[in-house]
């Protein structure tokens, strides 16, 4: 069984998950706009059950205790495991669910949904019982509806994925298979956002200025086909040009700060072919488009040396 699903030694359980991208479209998505969301490997989680005497307690770096006790900042985590278990016809009592997680929280990147995959298919692993994408999709969903309201479902999609997922809401979702390599590098501005404050406050202005805004959601749903094409075509100057477009809605939609802009600037002044934020925005990280493997190294430098908290660099493959 692949590591990405789960797997069981003699005294423990194991559930492990990746972590996720926006590439294009967030906030419209929730609006009815397409998005794309590429899975992000450099960074996840690992849940880990144990047969432990007792109620059911969690381990991580947030919370130690018994989920009765868990703040309200895990009530997605702590409904999800509720639920799982009922599923799995287990008692709630006598396990232990260590988690350890390399994602930033706050960050756009799917803290939440991997935190609550890893934990669902640790579960599903101690009990011995075969989880489908199906199940495992409508589990985690518990725990994004408490953390970011009305979730759009694409964090969970793409992180039990190894594709980009186009998707759209009410639509069925599929893959799409990128048909050169792209060379991409997140930078984490050291601040946390909010995805669901974000969520709102753009819903707020679609209320106070419906032409304004709702153009603003149209013009990010043509530009999320166009970055569709871009990767479908292998024309990273298009991709760039896409994401350097999007980045301009965002801002008018009021989820970009300074710190963030800073950093896009910096990306683009060093010539990254687009730059934009990636996630719910106001903090969190930005992704920029390298020329190839050589340009991704010296923008990744450059962001350092400019004030980026964190910086990966890693490559979406070519897909036959």
């Amino acid at each position: 069984m692949s590591l990405e699903k789960a797997r069981t030694s003699e005294q423990t359980a194991i559930g492990i998950a990746h972590s996720k991208l926006i590439l294009i479209g967030e906030h419209a998505v929730v609006h009815g706009q397409p998005a794309i969301a590429i899975p992000f490997p450099l960074v996840g989680v690992e849940a880990l059950v144990e047969n432990v005497t007792g109620t059911v307690k969690i381990d991580s770096t947030f919370y130690h205790g018994p989920i009765e006790k868990a703040p309200n900042a895990l009530n997605g985590l702590t409904n999800c495991i509720k639920a799982t278990l009922d599923h799995l016809n287990l008692p709630q009592s006598d396990l232990l669910i260590r988690i350890k997680s390399s994602i930033p929280p706050g960050k756009g990147l799917g803290s939440s949904a991997s935190v609550a995959i890893a934990v669902i298919r640790s579960l599903f692993a101690h009990a011995e019982e075969d989880l489908s994408e199906e199940t495992l999709l409508m589990l985690a969903d518990i725990s994004e509806t408490y953390a970011h309201g009305a979730p759009s479902g694409i964090d969970t999609l793409t992180i039990t994925s190894q594709s980009p997922v186009w998707y759209e809401k009410d639509i069925p979702f599929h893959f799409i298979k990128p048909k050169d390599d792209f060379h991409f590098i997140v930078a984490d501005s050291g601040r946390k956002g909010d995805t669901r404050l974000a969520v709102e406050s753009v819903a707020d202005l679609l209320k106070s200025a419906p032409k304004k805004i709702q153009a603003s959601l149209d013009r990010i749903g043509d530009i999320t086909h166009q970055a569709r094409r871009a990767l479908e075509k292998a024309s990273k100057q298009l991709l760039g040009k896409t994401l350097n477009e999007a980045q301009k809605e965002l801002e008018a939609l009021g989820v970009s700060d300074a710190g963030l802009n800073r950093l896009i600037y910096v990306a683009r002044q060093e010539g990254a072919l687009g730059a934009k934020l990636t996630g719910g925005g106001n903090g969190g990280c930005i992704i920029a488009l390298a020329r190839n493997e050589a340009h991704s190294k010296q923008l990744s430098e450059r962001l350092k040396s400019f004030g980026a908290h964190a910086v990966w660099s890693f490559v979406l493959r070519k897909q036959k």
